[in-house]
């Protein structure tokens, strides 16, 4: 039940862009699948229009459903950023999308068949079952997709996250979505590089700090910061700065201390970060380029 309960990134494939990819995937394999195999059974004497034109409208109702849906649900989350996103709630309201889909086939019947049996228990009971059988078989395609195309990170011996390339850090705020491989799969995160203010180690965890368009989030990832630090090495400002702290040079609005170690301070957060002595040269040489840079 952990598992289930654990808090997660709310998924980056929700976001509108990706969101209209699936919908129209979907859209694609229920045609497909109705139009060349015709899984059900087929009745052409009861059919108000041409079988073309009915799968269409079998494929569109869903793809609309779950785009509609998803959508309104990340608007709303946008405007009430909460980290409470776990896979029990994924899989609740996927639920409800699979029950609509199933009680919009149901009503769908009385525009394309003449059947006097429309409004019956018996086809309430097929179209929400069938709804939930496709809905469960496409959703192991997404699934099984994101594991075939995830991203690898190099966890060889000789490999040094603090050999980090000091080169110029450029001005390029419109840094890609990272993709994050924690220690279990299911707990694998993105994030955008110039979101992040700081990382802090918390055990076999990290609590990572974020300022998402305008708004603070702070979420614990299951993974530690080390291997966070592994993946970040592409992008030098993402800097280890403590044994316990890792920082976005960007986002430092102040700084204060002495040659013993700083005391970084962000934007819309009280907390403070601690540049260590052991990382102090490495710091300066990055925080004076990220200036240059700007």
């Amino acid at each position: 039940m952990q598992v289930f309960n654990s808090k997660m990134d709310y998924p980056l494939r929700y976001q509108s862009k990706n969101l209209a990819k699936i919908a129209f995937i979907q859209f694609l394999l229920i045609f497909v699948t109705l139009y060349f195999f015709r899984p059900f059974t087929v009745n052409v004497s009861e059919q108000k229009m041409n079988y073309l034109t009915i799968c269409c409208l079998h494929a569109l109702l869903p793809a609309f459903i779950v785009y509609l849906y998803i959508n309104t649900l990340t608007r709303f989350r946008k405007k009430h950023p909460i980290n409470d996103w776990t896979l029990k709630k994924e899989f609740f309201h996927t639920a409800i999308v699979f029950l609509i889909i199933g009680l919009s086939g149901f009503l769908l019947r009385s525009v394309i068949y003449t059947n006097p049996d429309n409004i019956s228990w018996r086809y309430l009971w097929e179209e929400i079952r069938n709804a939930y059988l496709a809905g469960i078989v496409f959703c192991f395609y997404l699934i099984f997709s994101k594991f075939y195309f995830s991203p690898t990170i190099d966890e060889s011996p000789n490999y040094h996250p603090l050999a980090v390339s000091l080169e110029p850090v450029k001005q390029d705020l419109a840094a890609p979505s990272i993709f994050i491989k924690a220690h279990v799969r299911i707990d694998d995160f993105y994030f955008k590089a110039d979101d992040l203010l700081f990382a802090k180690a918390d055990g076999n965890y990290v609590m990572i700090y974020i300022l998402e368009d305008g708004f603070l989030k702070s979420e614990l990832k299951r993974i530690s910061l080390k291997q966070l630090e592994i993946q970040l090495v592409a992008y030098p400002y993402l800097l280890r700065c403590h044994r316990a702290y890792l920082l976005n040079v960007k986002r430092v609005v102040k700084l204060s201390g002495n040659s013993q170690g700083y005391l970084i301070s962000f934007d819309r957060t009280e907390d403070k970060v601690p540049v260590s002595r052991a990382y102090l040269n490495v710091f300066d040489q990055v925080y004076q380029q990220a200036n240059v840079a700007c």
